[in-house]
């Protein structure tokens, strides 16, 4: 049984929380973190009545446990992963990783020297279905892979912090960067070059209080052995919760993904045709989100490397800081960045 703390209370944290409590058999939720600590008891209380604490450093003096859940914005991430990691725990980051590559490469250096393990939360990976994607793929099914469309758009405004520079990276990071892993995923290749342009076409009233904003945007990547890659997102859009992947091979296509959320139809005597569409990620990566999770469990059960790590939520950030300064540039910006 591995003891876990989730830290952060918010949608992200109870969405673990809830998984590891009820969904793995083999991880015991023992504490919840947060700063606001009437949301930390109030989490703690629908689980059970589990401990709860205001920082990791608290908890780290008053319980025993094995892992850390890092739940909390970006900018969070770099000082509790290093704090976990000296303390001995495993550690399981929310993405991305860190503000910057050299935030980065501490939290993996410190999670190597301390022999814990660290896993970027990139849940997509585990969804069934993209998840069968790559099995085909690897199988050769639609020969060579050259193209690979990947979009991400959502309901709602991430929260402030992550439009502030100071504090988050920005819309295209926070929103898109499951996208950029996905294309890196995929083609298995070095990132060569990536070209971004992105506007403030939604919400314009944000760009006069946020440098760089923009809330419609698209990217296109080129890697070393001549794939494609291609990304677009928006948020809020308002009509879903949408990410969908294309997948083009020399000898076939694969899609994966659709707007609609049920297989529903309803048929109106005006003959107008409705159904129901994802409301949030939530929904959309239910089953994903308990997958990474427990893959994670198990990595440390058997002491093996998590699926997903700290190097992959490295390149990712590596993308999407190059995607970003492209998009302030309007130049196609080269990696490895310097």
């Amino acid at each position: 049984m591995i003891r876990v703390c989730v830290v952060g209370a918010g949608r992200t944290g109870r969405v673990h929380a809830s998984n590891l409590a009820y969904r793995i058999p083999y991880a015991e939720v023992v504490a919840i973190i947060d700063s606001n600590l009437q949301a930390a008891k109030e989490l703690a209380e629908d689980l059970g009545g589990i401990s709860y604490y205001e920082s990791l450093t608290e908890t780290l003096k008053k319980q025993s446990f094995d892992a850390v859940f890092i739940t909390t914005p970006t900018y969070t991430h770099h000082p509790l992963a290093l704090e976990a990691a000296e303390a001995g725990k495993h550690i399981f980051c929310e993405k991305p990783i860190a503000l910057n590559l050299k935030q980065a490469d501490e939290m993996i250096a410190a999670a190597r020297r301390n022999n814990v393990k660290l896993q970027i939360g990139f849940m997509r990976r585990f969804d069934p279905e993209i998840r069968r994607a790559r099995e085909l793929i690897d199988q050769g099914v639609i020969g060579r892979l050259i193209l690979v469309k990947s979009l991400s758009r959502g309901p709602g405004l991430p929260p402030k912090w992550a439009l502030d520079p100071k504090t988050g990276i920005a819309m295209i990071a926070e929103v898109s960067i499951h996208d950029f892993d996905t294309v890196l995923w995929f083609m298995k290749d070095e990132l060569k070059e990536v070209y971004a342009v992105g506007e403030p076409l939604i919400n314009l009233e944000l760009s006069k209080e946020y440098p760089g904003y923009h809330d419609v945007y698209a990217a296109v990547l080129r890697f070393y052995k001549g794939g494609i890659g291609v990304i677009d997102g928006a948020c809020p859009v308002g009509y879903a919760y949408d990410a969908r992947v294309e997948l083009l091979g020399t000898e076939g296509l694969i899609t994966v993904g659709e707007i609609k959320g049920t297989t529903m139809l309803l048929c109106h005597k005006d003959k107008k045709i409705t159904t129901e569409s994802f409301a949030s990620w939530r929904n959309r990566f239910r089953d994903a989100y308990t997958l990474e999770a427990e893959s994670f469990i198990k990595s440390i059960i058997e002491d093996k490397e998590p699926e997903v790590t700290g190097e992959d939520g490295r390149k990712a950030l590596e993308a999407v800081i190059a995607a970003v300064e492209s998009i302030n540039t309007g130049k196609p910006v080269s990696l490895p960045l310097t």
